[in-house]
C-alpha cells in the first residue's frame, strides 16, 4: 500500500508501447518486384499487446497505470499520449534516446493476419523499471508480450514475488514466441503468477501438450489459474478443481487484432471483483468477442455495460480432455 494506506491504481501493466500500422483486405499479401496492389485501407492505430489491454481495461472502468519504454520519436510520443487521452498513468514510462519506438505492420484478413515487427524498444523494459514503491501503488501486476520482454523476463519471478509480498497480485500473457523456444524460465514465473492468459496453441507449445485441457493443468499445476483463449470456439479457465468452456458467441468479425487482450482485461476484471472463475471467463469472453467489430485493437473495446450484457446470455460447462497428449498432464 502507498503510505496513506490507499492504492492509486487497480491495475499495473507492464510491457511493450508501440504503434500498430494495419492493412486490411482478403489480398494483403505484398510482392516483390515493384508490383503495387490496391487493400481496403491502412490505419495508424494503437499498438502492443500490454497497450491494447491497458485501454480495454480502462474501457471498462478501471484505473491503470502503465510502464512501458519508448524512443524520443513520433511514434513514442503518439503512443504515451494516446494511452494518456483514454485515462492511463503513463508517468512510470520512460524514454530510451538510444532507440526507436518499436512498431508493428499487420496485415490484416478477416479472421488471420500476419504480422512485421520491428523490436526498438520493445524488449528494453527490466526489472527496474518495477520498483517497489511503485508495485505498491497497484492492485493487480500484468504483464504482456512476455517472449518480447527480453530485458525483464530474467528477473520477472523475482518482480512478481516483490509484488506478491507488497500485496499486489499478478497476471500475464505470454504471446506468441517469435524465436519458438517456449521456454525462458517460464516454469519459475508461472510459481509466482496468480493468473496466465495464454491462447491454445501458447498454451500447446509452452507445455509440449497437444489436448486443450491437458495443456491447461500442466500450466495450472504451477498454481496460476489458467485461462485459455480458443478463437471462435470461445475460452477455457482452469482453477484447482474448475475446468469450464464458455462458447463464443456469433459476431461479425472486422478485425480480430486485440480480441485477446480485451479478453485479458475482462478477465482480470472479474478476477478482481472476486467473482467466480467461469463468470470471469464469461465476462472475458464477451469483451474479447465485442472487441472485433471495428478496425484496430483499441476502437471496438466494449464498456462494462456492454460487456456484462452479453456475458449474462453466456452459459458455461464442464470440459474435459478430448484427445491424447503427447506427454502427461
Amino acid at each position: 500500500m502507498t503510505r496513506s494506506g490507499v492504492r492509486r491504481s487497480d491495475l499495473l501493466v507492464a510491457g511493450e508501447l508501440n504503434p500498430d500500422i494495419i492493412v486490411t483486405g482478403e489480398d494483403v499479401e505484398p510482392q516483390f518486384g515493384q508490383v503495387e496492389r490496391l487493400v481496403d485501407g491502412i490505419t495508424l492505430t494503437v499498438g502492443s499487446s500490454s497497450a491494447i489491454m491497458a485501454c480495454a481495461a480502462a474501457r471498462l472502468g478501471f484505473t491503470v497505470a502503465f510502464v512501458g519504454v519508448v524512443g524520443d520519436d513520433p511514434f513514442g510520443r503518439w503512443m504515451v499520449d494516446a494511452l494518456a487521452s483514454r485515462g492511463i498513468d503513463t508517468a512510470a514510462c520512460r524514454v530510451d534516446r538510444s532507440l526507436p519506438t518499436g512498431a508493428s505492420v499487420i496485415l490484416a484478413r478477416r479472421r488471420d493476419r500476419a504480422i512485421l515487427t520491428s523490436i526498438g524498444t520493445i524488449a528494453a523494459l527490466t526489472a527496474a523499471d518495477l520498483p517497489d514503491d511503485l508495485l505498491m501503488r497497484a492492485r493487480h501486476l500484468h504483464v504482456g508480450s512476455l517472449f518480447l520482454q527480453d530485458g525483464l523476463r530474467p528477473g520477472l519471478a523475482e518482480v512478481f514475488r516483490r509484488a506478491r509480498a507488497l500485496g499486489t497480485t499478478t497476471s500475464f500473457d505470454p504471446n506468441w514466441d517469435p524465436r519458438e523456444a517456449w521456454d525462458g524460465g517460464i516454469g519459475t514465473i508461472l510459481e509466482a503468477t496468480d493468473v496466465v492468459l495464454p491462447n491454445r496453441e501458447e498454451a500447446r507449445r509452452i507445455t509440449d501438450v497437444e489436448d486443450d485441457v491437458a495443456a491447461g493443468r500442466r500450466l495450472s499445476a504451477y498454481g496460476p489459474v489458467v485461462g485459455m483463449k480458443l478463437g471462435a470456439e470461445g475460452a477455457l479457465v482452469l482453477a484447482r478443481d474448475t475446468h469450464m468452456l464458455v462458447d463464443a458467441p456469433p459476431v461479425d468479425v472486422i478485425d480480430a487484432v486485440g480480441a485477446g487482450d480485451a479478453f485479458d482485461a475482462g478477465f482480470l476484471f472479474g478476477w478482481l471483483d472476486r467473482r467466480a472463475p467461469e463468470d470471469c471467463l464469461r465476462l472475458a469472453v464477451a469483451c474479447g468477442s465485442l472487441s472485433v467489430r471495428a478496425v484496430g485493437g483499441t476502437e471496438g473495446q466494449p464498456d462494462r455495460t456492454e460487456a456484462e450484457a452479453l456475458a449474462d446470455r453466456l452459459s458455461a460447462r464442464a470440459a474435459t480432455i478430448t484427445s491424447a497428449s503427447r506427454t502427461s498432464p
